[in-house]
């Protein structure tokens, strides 16, 4: 049985708190500037046909840079610090208590081997194929994988069978990028 040991949320939540350690107010202001204007953009594009997309990372992260600043404000923080954050000091313990619910959750089930897989986030994109007489925007998906190469493989799986959304109007994969953990982030 395959377990994820970070789930999207977790990505978020653990990303954003270790990259805010030993950060300002006005650099964690600028984070938040940013995290909106992702948002903004998030809002502009099209659904995706999942429940992960971009507008819940968006969302997620946004609302977590405003949690520390809100902290930072009503501590009087100078620079975030993780050890006087009684919330973000939580959530790597519950990720790990989630780990430990689902592995036993399995073997109850008698599941059979178990897997804990180090999944990452990936953006697929997908545009219209250039012989296309179809004028379609482009098709974005984020799906949980192992490799870039598993998530188009999964997306095409999915997504590229006779009447899914890349055979209705002649797409192709032109892109597969991980989207969590973002760049700089430690997991």
């Amino acid at each position: 049985m395959l377990i994820y040991e970070y789930l999207p949320y977790e990505f978020i939540q653990l990303g954003v708190v270790s990259t805010a350690v030993g950060l300002g107010p006005n650099a964690v202001a600028a984070q938040i500037r940013l995290a909106q204007e992702r948002l903004g953009s998030a809002r502009l594009t099209p659904c995706e046909p999942h429940n992960l997309n971009e507008l819940l990372i968006a969302e997620l992260r946004c609302r977590q840079w405003e949690r520390i600043a809100s902290l930072m404000n009503k501590e009087g923080m100078a620079v975030y610090e993780l050890a006087r954050d009684a919330r973000g000091g939580r959530y790597e313990r519950q990720r790990l208590q989630r780990l430990v619910k689902d592995v036993a959750e399995a073997e109850r089930l008698g599941a059979g081997t178990v897997e804990i897989e180090r999944h990452r986030v990936y953006r697929i994109d997908a545009r219209p194929a250039v012989d296309s007489s179809v004028q379609a925007p482009v098709l974005t998906l984020h799906l949980m994988e192992a490799t870039p190469d598993r998530a188009a493989e999964k997306a095409w799986t999915v997504h590229g069978r006779d009447g899914g959304l890349y055979q209705r109007g002649g797409y192709r994969i032109t892109s597969v990028e991980q989207a969590l953990p973002e760049s700089g982030e430690l997991f």
